[in-house]
């Protein structure tokens, strides 16, 4: 396994991150711990949950209990990783609904919220802490005074942003240097991968310039930059979230990594990530697996080097698309 420092913390962390969107569906509860257990045997050191993970009906799938019964992703987690928590970069949100609580970046909802997590996770201290939405009715100041004093009690080391856009980065880095905040984001989690490269219009730039990090999510993009397979599932991509679909652009772009992958004698997975892995400010991809075998499978991108043209041939396939 290969590490990238987490922005300017000093902080190591693996290039691919383990994340925990559907722990308690897929892998179920008692399944969980053989993923995080083959994540850590490969070096994997970067874990990603939030308060909402596991038990969001977005995940309900037949055959599994009901959101509101199901064991979160947080406690999964936080129970797989006992004996491993000083090894490992415990990264959680909040922001989003939990069942009928409120939701929002406001001062009483994040202490809320980050005192349930504790408790979930097992732990005392939240190495990196997003504010997983843009919150219309909280003042960013507001959001990033709170996060100042969770980091001053202990309870949380870092603070990033996620789905934020650029603009918003630049502001909270604005407002924590003005304030004399040690909350200033260290990181920006986004969607990013060859399908959707949205990230590269501000955020990518301002990443770089302002010394912070990218860590993308759904960076195969539903899995149709990992295997064509997915095609013949009857709910694939965004149709689980009430999208359309992938479109006939997306599946023609697939085809293509398909192609040079068997070219280059790689999957799919490891170019795609391999590519992701490559562009600016990125520091590490978050990746879902439901068994061992698929973290390993996604590991194996982080230790490969794509040659320029390899890169530039990939790049091209989506250089025409409206992002």
């Amino acid at each position: 396994m290969k590490y990238s420092s987490l922005g300017t913390t000093g902080v190591r962390v693996s290039r691919i991150c383990l994340g925990s969107a559907t722990f308690g569906v897929a892998p179920s509860p008692q399944e969980a711990p053989g993923v995080v257990g083959a994540a850590l045997d490969l070096g994997i050191n970067f874990f990603d949950t939030a308060n909402v993970y596991g038990s969001s009906p977005t995940f309900d799938r037949p055959g599994v209990p009901p959101a509101a019964e199901r064991v979160s992703a947080e406690e999964i987690l936080g129970t797989a990783l006992q004996g491993h928590r000083e090894d490992v970069v415990l990264a959680t949100k909040s922001g989003e609904r939990r069942f009928d609580a409120a939701a929002g970046l406001s001062r009483r909802y994040i202490m809320q919220q980050v005192e349930r997590s504790l408790k979930r996770l097992r732990t005392d201290s939240i190495d990196l802490y997003y504010a997983h939405f843009p919150d219309p009715d909280t003042p960013l100041e507001q959001t990033l005074a709170v996060y100042d004093d969770l980091i001053h009690q202990g309870k949380v080391r870092y603070v990033a942003l996620s789905n934020h856009p650029a603009w918003q980065l630049v502001e909270a880095l604005w407002i924590a240097d003005d304030r004399r905040l040690v909350s200033a984001p260290v990181a920006s989690q986004v969607k990013y991968s060859l399908l959707d490269r949205s990230a590269e219009h501000e955020l990518s730039g301002a990443s770089v310039h302002f010394g912070t990090s990218v860590v993308p999510f759904a960076p195969v993009h539903g899995g149709l930059l990992a295997n064509l397979s997915v095609l013949d599932r009857e709910i694939s991509g965004d149709r689980r979230f009430g999208g359309p679909g992938f479109s006939e652009a997306e599946i023609r772009v697939a085809r293509e990594v398909d192609r040079l992958a068997t070219e280059w004698g790689l999957t799919m997975a490891q170019v795609s990530l391999a590519w992701l892995l490559s562009r600016p400010a990125v520091a590490s991809v978050i990746v879902g697996a439901e068994t061992a075998d698929e973290i390993q499978a996604n590991a194996s991108a982080a230790d490969v080097d794509l040659a320029p043209k390899q890169l530039e041939a990939i790049s091209a396939l989506t250089a025409g698309l409206v992002h």
